[in-house]
């Protein structure tokens, strides 16, 4: 017998590189490079902007893409996943610089990759398939709404004014250009932007993101110097790995915003690695593995001056589009994001915030699917409803809450339509007598016996319904209660059939029952409901034996005439 440390061994060995995974790096190796040199052109200016967005910095984005791009391409559960920092992880940042500051992003980024950690190791990666399209769809709504937002400072031209509510900031944002235009910033913004979505729709294939920017950075160098701000002085290289960041007596207060980080990291990495796998053909990626890669991606980062990471659905889309078909192209983006840090820091300095504000605003627009938001809101009206309230969650709160929001309605829905479900149809007991019986004895036994078949989940959605059906039985002096085809009961149910029991015995009503299955014996009996039968001698494994109990009582009563035995 294995020992839980051996047991604990063999579960992280499960979680790290196989030889597979290098066997697959080696058989197309030209198309994963050239791949993976695609995405780092698409990811540049993406890392460059989310850095900004965050409060961080250019070079945080671009330390990110770099560290936790490698580290995730090499442990992660997907073969084709692009990890680096994210405009859903961006929104969750701000609030965190705001009231912690850089040192207090970094911690947080550093405690949530070992929370990740920790959920690989407890194989929580399997939730993902809980959660609901619906909660998804409005979750990426919502923040594609709140990147979209985010630009506004930028891209106006204005200093971000202080706050870390979007409305809020894109509104005084709004107000700083009115008394201020800085009309130069809002046309390379709208360039940008323009020249994106036009040439995705001709020309998807092409990076136009990187082309757009490197021209509105020659631009506005050429009409406009000094008018426009820049990223700034990027530093040239990585820095030294540190953990001067790290304070403990704030840890505690870190926690909360810690947790957020790891669910988001959970939940958007796997939600990206569920789509990788939908766009190929025989990928299937490893969840906890996944989280496990991740997980180390986010204690690297911050130890190198990057934000939280995830896997990143867009860039991740473009690996897949270009023809990845390993690690390598992955691993590739983040050596080329390398060399640009190395060998390029001077001219990336030089790009126009605007321009970058641009790029994220037509990221945000591309985001947001219209066909699968309409055919998810006509699908049900729950599902729409649904994907409004985790939409406008995401906007108004943050986004945990509006995941949380989305899966708490999601599922009081579902369980309300599930309750729904559950029915309880008075039906013919004759064909289940034993023996031979005249029309007479069958309507004599029709005057004082009722049977009702319990169909579907007897649980505390829809319990005191079926309490409230059952109490308003006629006046008849026997009950029998069908039960084979109760698919589920909890402690509520159960409590509401030995309530049932006692109103009708009260009335002078016996209630039998008949193929009670044996997964709701432990909740009848955790309550006392199947103790009660047995005291009464009620508790039958087949209907017909239910039936035969029946008469026996009604004899007894002197209801049933002795002819009948």
């Amino acid at each position: 017998m294995s020992t839980p440390a051996a047991r604990g061994l063999a579960r992280v060995r499960s979680l790290l590189p196989v030889r597979g995974d290098l066997t697959a790096m080696r058989r197309s190796p030209r198309r994963d490079l050239m791949a993976g040199l695609t995405v780092a052109i698409v990811a540049l200016p993406l890392a460059l902007g989310f850095g900004v967005s965050s409060g961080l910095g250019a070079e945080a984005g671009l330390v990110t893409a770099v560290v936790a791009g490698a580290l995730a391409a090499v442990f992660g559960g997907s073969n084709l996943q692009v990890s680096g920092p994210t405009g859903a992880m961006t929104v969750v940042l701000v609030p965190i610089v705001a009231a912690h500051g850089t040192g207090g992003v970094l911690a947080v980024g550093l405690i949530a990759g070992l929370m990740l950690l920790v959920l690989a190791l407890v194989r929580a990666g399997r939730y993902m398939a809980y959660v609901p399209a619906s909660v998804v769809e409005g979750f990426t709504l919502g923040i594609a709404c709140v990147i979209g937002l985010q630009q506004i400072p930028n891209a106006l031209g204005v200093a971000p004014p202080e706050g870390d509510k979007v409305l809020v900031v894109a509104g005084r944002a709004v107000e700083e250009f009115v008394r201020s235009p800085n009309w130069t910033a809002v046309l390379l913004a709208a360039a940008v932007a323009g020249t994106m979505l036009a040439g995705a729709r001709w020309r998807p294939a092409v990076p136009f993101s990187i082309v757009a920017v490197i021209a509105a950075t020659v631009a506005g160098q050429a009409l406009s110097p000094g008018t426009v701000p820049t990223i700034g002085a990027l530093p040239v290289g990585l820095p030294a790995p540190s953990l001067t960041f790290l304070d403990p007596s704030a840890l505690a207060s870190l926690l909360a915003p810690a947790v957020a980080v790891a669910a988001l990291a959970a939940l958007e990495s796997l939600l990206s690695a569920q789509v990788a796998d939908g766009m190929t053909v025989g990928e299937k990626h490893d969840p906890d593995r996944e989280l496990f890669g991740q997980g180390l991606a986010n204690i690297a980062a911050p130890l190198f001056g990057g934000v939280p990471a995830t896997g990143a659905i867009a860039r991740t889309a473009v690996n897949v589009r270009t023809g990845a078909s390993s690690r390598l192209a992955a691993l590739t983006h983040a050596v080329v994001l390398a060399v640009i840090v190395f060998a390029a820091a001077p001219l990336v300095s030089r790009i126009p915030l605007a321009a970058l504000a641009g790029v994220l605003i037509a990221t945000a627009v591309r985001m947001v699917e219209v066909g699968s938001l309409r055919a998810m809101a006509r699908a049900t009206r729950s599902d729409a409803v649904v994907l409004v309230l985790t939409a406008v969650a995401t906007l108004a709160l943050d986004l945990v809450y509006a995941v949380i929001t989305g899966l708490a309605v999601a599922g009081a829905l579902a369980l309300r339509a599930v309750a729904k479900h559950a029915r309880m149809d008075q039906v013919d007991f004759r064909s289940d007598l034993p023996g031979e019986h005249s029309d007479e004895e069958h309507a004599l036994l029709a005057e004082h016996i009722v049977a009702y078949r319990i169909d579907g989940p007897l649980f505390f959605a829809g319990a005191h319904r079926f309490l409230l059906e059952l109490s308003e039985v006629a006046d008849v002096r026997v009950v029998i209660l069908r039960m084979s085809r109760v698919t589920t009961m909890d402690a509520t149910g159960a409590l509401v059939l030995k309530d049932a029991v006692h109103k009708l015995n009260r009335r002078g009503i016996a209630v039998m029952t008949s193929g009670i299955r044996p997964g709701q014996r432990q909740a009848l009996e955790s309550v006392g409901a199947l103790d009660l039968l047995r005291r009464e001698g009620r508790e039958y494994a087949t209907t017909p034996e239910a039936i035969a109990g029946a008469r026996a009582h009604l004899r007894d009563a002197g209801l049933l005439p002795s002819y009948n035995t």
